[in-house]
């Protein structure tokens, strides 16, 4: 990105404006985008915690696998899933709040003893894959905002902020040599002046 400019005061000033404001929000950037980072590396850990818990919960029930095939899984549905958000770092991120589930009326006395329980191991595995959807989310979400302040950093730090440097450094010594120009004309004329002055 080429920074344009005049050589001139004005122009001086504006570029010296601009490069203030990106000095003054490099730190907050900076600080924002390792922020962002730690949030992302802990939304990440704890969705691979909940993915594990979830294997975990899973294998605990291997030696019902065959009690399970008699178990009616339309008895229990979601009837509806709230979420709350949180701003992280400026982003809004989504938490779970709850999640309803819905229980058809199913006939006790002709259904094995065991399906309350199946209902609730049910629910508590749902649970847990959901929250672990909204964890991959969070990451997702704040991954995206890292990445866009990282672009931002390196775009002020690796572009802007040593374009603008570099030309005010090129105004000013410009005007320094217009000005030397400037006081070496007028030594000229003024030795020139002196010495017509003299030979009349």
């Amino acid at each position: 990105m080429a920074i344009k400019f005049q050589y001139n005061k004005t122009s001086q000033q504006s570029l010296a404006k601009q490069l203030k404001v990106r000095e003054r929000a490099l730190p907050t950037l900076q600080n924002k985008e390792s922020a962002l980072r730690a949030e992302v590396k802990k939304a990440k850990d704890k969705a691979a915690e909940l993915d594990k818990a979830l294997k975990e919960e899973l294998r605990l029930y291997d030696d019902m696998m065959r009690l399970w095939g008699e178990f009616d899984p339309s008895l229990v549905s979601i009837s509806g899933v709230e979420l709350t958000s949180k701003k992280i770092a400026g982003v809004q991120t989504p938490i779970l709040d709850t999640v309803n589930f819905e229980v058809r009326d199913y006939n006790m006395f002709e259904r094995p003893s065991w399906f309350p329980d199946g209902v609730a191991i049910l629910e508590k595995l749902v649970h847990i894959a959901l929250e672990r959807e909204v964890f991959e989310r969070k990451m997702d979400l704040l991954d995206f905002a890292r990445k866009k302040t990282t672009q931002k950093v390196n775009l002020y730090e690796k572009v802007q902020i040593p374009g603008f440097q570099d030309a005010i450094r090129k105004i000013k010594r410009f005007l320094e040599d217009k000005e030397n120009l400037s006081k070496a004309a007028q030594k000229i004329v003024k030795t020139r002046q002196e010495k017509m002055e003299v030979t009349s």
